[in-house]
């Protein structure tokens, strides 16, 4: 008989995906659904030069289309129906999850209204994603895909408002339905289908990397196998240092009163309040992304030559500034780990429930010392995540730019980051299932 506190084994994992129907159903959705969607990014818009706008986003001119080619699998590039992909509805839940800790009436809805405050809260992010993803669409449409439309005599409409109108709608609609399909995998699926999606769009990326690198070696000497071969060994380490990260935790000891029911007394039980070392995962890296890619999309409305020169030396990571933009970088890092940690663990709410529950820190007084030794920790905890985050995202770009090896450019911390994070949460779900399904075994029997 299994033991009901063992984890599954591998051989046990992949017996329950082939034969139990439920947790093969759920896989067959999920791989059905990511399959779709990676076909609808190859769904053509119509009137656009697409070998003009794949070379603009492969030269690295502009670095914040290729980063959100890197995350949409290619889809900017390919200038399909779904390019927009996931990141409106990403974007909406980063904005809705940021105003719910500023707003009290949606911080009331999320805390005490239980499952219809929740939905709510979901209605709400939808409609901000679909005006994001309005505004984005507009604004690739304007200032980017404008100017690789076909003319009449190419089989186009040319340039224009009836360009702009179309290919904005029907990238606003890709990515809506982008969104649905990940809520469905999220609720019929395995794992969480935002994540998922990213996921499977920077493993999509993966071959073309390793196909770039692959035509680098055979046309360099021995020397640069040796830099590629250090550089691989350096991501391989670095995803090592990722996993124990993520799942680094500091345990606090709780202790439950001991109490009487009718006749019955319970002695005290003992728990532990997990604190993880990693609060924020991946967004503080990706705020700190997005400010300091705002004095680019800055530069391109203002065109102002001093400002372009100053942006392009001190805020590019390849110009001759780049230590400076480093410099930001980690800073930027530490800040939004410190401000995302303090939106996910609120040390007063976590004293109070405590309080109210009957548990205790021993040694600690319930009430205000609780919760001022809860911040004490958290804000240890946090400085080890943050610096180990600002190194892991500032590390393998230097090293890659030292080495000069540039065929793996866009796939840094972040994207390793996601990989590991979605690979561990999507396992753990699995597991679940599985777990379940030798319950169900042993009542059955």
């Amino acid at each position: 008989m299994i033991g009901r506190d063992k984890a599954p084994t591998a051989q046990e994992t992949f017996m329950q995906m082939a034969q139990a129907a439920g947790l093969r159903g759920r896989l067959l959705v999920t791989l059905g659904i990511l399959m779709l969607i990676r076909l609808g990014i190859y769904l053509p818009i119509p009137g656009i030069d697409r070998g003009a706008i794949a070379a603009a986003v492969s030269s690295g001119n502009n670095q914040i289309f290729g980063l959100l080619d890197i995350f949409t699998g290619g889809g900017l590039s390919a200038v399909g129906v779904f390019s927009l992909g996931i990141l409106p509805y990403i974007n909406a839940s980063i904005i809705i999850q940021l105003l719910t800790a500023a707003i009290p009436a949606l911080e009331n809805l999320q805390k005490n209204e239980g499952e219809a405050g929740r939905r709510k809260i979901s209605q709400i992010t939808r409609y901000v994603a679909l005006g994001g993803a309005i505004f984005q669409s507009t604004s690739i449409s304007a200032f980017f895909l404008n100017r690789f439309a076909l003319t009449p005599e190419q089989g186009g409409h040319g340039a224009g408002i009836f360009f702009i109108a179309q290919t904005a709608l029907a990238l606003t609609a890709g990515s809506m339905f982008v969104m649905w399909a990940s809520e469905l995998i999220t609720e019929r699926g395995i794992g969480n289908g935002a994540s998922l999606l990213i996921f499977t769009n920077i493993v999509a990326s993966l071959p073309r990397s390793l196909g770039d690198t692959i035509d680098f070696v055979q046309n360099s000497n021995r020397e640069t196998v040796g830099r590629v071969i250090v550089l691989l060994l350096l991501f391989l380490f670095t995803t090592v240092g990722i996993v124990f990260v993520q799942e680094g935790m500091r345990r606090i000891p709780i202790i439950s009163a001991r109490r009487q029911v009718g006749r019955r007394v319970f002695a005290e039980q003992r728990s532990f309040l997990p604190l993880r070392l990693n609060q924020g995962g991946v967004m503080p890296i990706i705020f700190a992304t997005a400010i300091l890619s705002l004095p680019i999309v800055v530069g391109q409305f203002i065109r102002n030559a001093d400002y372009s020169r100053i942006v392009n030396t001190y805020l590019n990571p390849s110009g001759s500034g780049s230590w400076v933009y480093a410099l930001v970088y980690f800073v930027s890092i530490v800040f939004f780990s410190y401000f995302y940690s303090s939106l996910i663990v609120n040390p007063v709410d976590v004293a109070q429930n405590l309080k109210k529950m009957g548990s205790s820190i021993p040694g600690i007084r319930p009430g205000k010392a609780t919760s001022e030794y809860i911040e004490r920790v958290l804000n240890r905890l946090t400085l080890l995540g943050a610096v180990f985050l600002g190194f892991i995202a500032i590390i393998p770009t230097a090293v890659e730019r030292a080495l000069n090896v540039p065929t793996f450019r866009g796939l840094g911390a972040t994207s390793l980051l996601i990989l590991v994070g979605v690979a561990i949460d999507t396992s753990k779900q699995i597991q679940t299932y599985v777990i379940s399904q030798r319950y169900e075994g042993m009542v059955k029997q």
